[in-house]
């Protein structure tokens, strides 16, 4: 962890709001969108408000886990992963709780046009991603500490983010606005299909932070899927989760899309080093470096399969 004396006020939010992070918000929108090129119905404004909102709330739920981990008791000294600023005494409480709902506002407020485009679907949409980025640490039964972390990731950051920037951009092109239903071709099964390598490596990225962090969780109370069934488990769910996403290619391919669509291919050293690492080491000194190449293969991997689905 950082020494707090050694960190000036804006690198405590810097660290508060995980910018490194930000990949995970940024790579469903960027494959709802090559998939919007292919399928004609691309639409640059609701692209980038589906941008601006997922990053919004990425960083809002950075900043609840920072807060409600540090009431909650989850932060010790014996952390191993990246410095929290709330814990630490870098930020105070009340000041990270009101960045939390501050940004979560904001979120809502660059979903109003959004709303416009897609109508109620989209409200659904904003207010469950919004309550479960503060539910996933806070509230009655904090789905991090029940082993439901995982599943939250898998969902809203990877099924919803890219069907939801799908549903936008087709919505702008077929549906009037402020809908109160699901138009036809808003919705598609290819949309689903897209979303699961999104889904499975933003999982991987809390795998691989519940492995370093399982030793600590195990005395703070925190039931994560890696303290409730060990490391085994949690890697045999890695591999899963990348299986996941390397064989959802085959899928399109299959319905015609082309060979470009096995493009995120070549994202395979990167997935083979970070697996290395995975299977072999379970410290903070290893793992920490692992997290940001997960990071790094969530983007290249979404990169590759947006150009692969547009071409």
């Amino acid at each position: 962890m950082t020494d707090a004396a050694d960190v000036t006020r804006r690198e405590a939010w810097l660290m508060a709001a995980r910018p490194h992070t930000l990949p995970a918000a940024a790579a469903p929108v960027v494959v709802g969108t090559g998939l919007a090129v292919h399928a004609g119905v691309f639409a640059a404004l609701p692209a980038l408000a589906a941008l601006v909102g997922a990053a919004l709330i990425q960083v809002g739920t950075n900043f609840a886990n920072d807060y409600y981990d540090a009431v909650q008791g989850a932060d010790t000294e014996d952390r191993e992963g990246f410095t929290r600023v709330t814990a630490s005494g870098l930020i105070e409480r009340e000041r990270v709780k009101l960045a939390m709902y501050a940004t979560f506002a904001l979120a809502v407020l660059s979903g109003t046009y959004l709303v416009y485009v897609g109508g109620l679907p989209i409200v659904v949409i904003g207010l469950a991603s919004v309550a479960s980025g503060i539910a996933y640490t806070g509230g009655p039964y904090p789905l991090g500490y029940h082993g439901l972390g995982d599943l939250f990731v898998f969902v809203f950051f990877g099924v919803v983010a890219v069907m939801g920037t799908f549903y936008v951009q087709a919505a702008a092109h077929l549906a009037e606005p402020l809908a109160t239903a699901l138009p036809a071709g808003t919705v598609t099964l290819a949309a689903f299909v897209a979303s699961l390598p999104v889904a499975g490596l933003s999982t991987n990225i809390l795998v691989v932070n519940n492995v370093r962090d399982k030793a600590e969780d195990e005395t703070t109370g925190k039931r994560t899927l890696a303290v409730r069934f060990g490391y085994a488990f949690s890697r045999a769910e890695f591999a899963a989760m990348l299986a996941l996403a390397y064989l959802a290619p085959v899928w399109f391919y299959v319905e015609g899309y082309g060979l470009s669509v096995f493009l995120p291919l070549l994202s395979l050293p990167l997935a083979a080093s970070v697996t290395q690492t995975v299977f072999e080491r379970t410290d903070g000194e290893a793992l920490n470096p692992a997290l940001s190449r997960v990071g790094q293969l969530l983007a290249l991997y979404s990169a590759l399969f947006a150009a692969g689905l547009a071409l």
